[in-house]
């Protein structure tokens, strides 16, 4: 089993990412790879600052985009909640469901640095 099948066993929805590419597989392995990069300089945990959480926000959206133009449907749907309740000036219960994310988060991101990381 390699990355691509990894990932779809992981709730990412690899065609479509690769539909988005024009089905070029090694761009999209290569998009992973810097996808990696840019969540290990946007990713939070969830235990922010409920009072000042406006970087939150910017994060989340930043990860919410970059998941979600490679597929990576878990992360996506979880950081457009977070974006979302955040928004919404509801940052406990965004809080919430980045606990519910981060353990599926790691998992995907482990598979990636399997394969993608330096």
């Amino acid at each position: 089993m390699g990355l691509l099948d990894e990932l779809r066993d992981l709730g990412v929805n690899v065609e479509e990412g690769l539909g988005r590419l024009g089905g070029n597989a090694a761009f999209y392995e290569k998009m992973l790879g810097s996808f990696i990069k840019m969540m290990d300089k946007y990713s939070f945990d969830a235990d922010f600052d409920c009072e000042d959480y406006g970087e939150i926000i910017e994060k989340s959206h930043a990860i919410k985009g970059a998941s979600g133009n490679l597929s990576i449907t878990p992360i996506y749907e979880a950081y457009g909640q977070v974006t979302d309740l955040l928004r919404k000036e509801k940052p406990y219960e965004a809080k919430e469901v980045l606990k519910n994310a981060l353990p599926v988060q790691e998992k995907i991101m482990d598979v990636i640095y399997k394969y993608k990381g330096n």
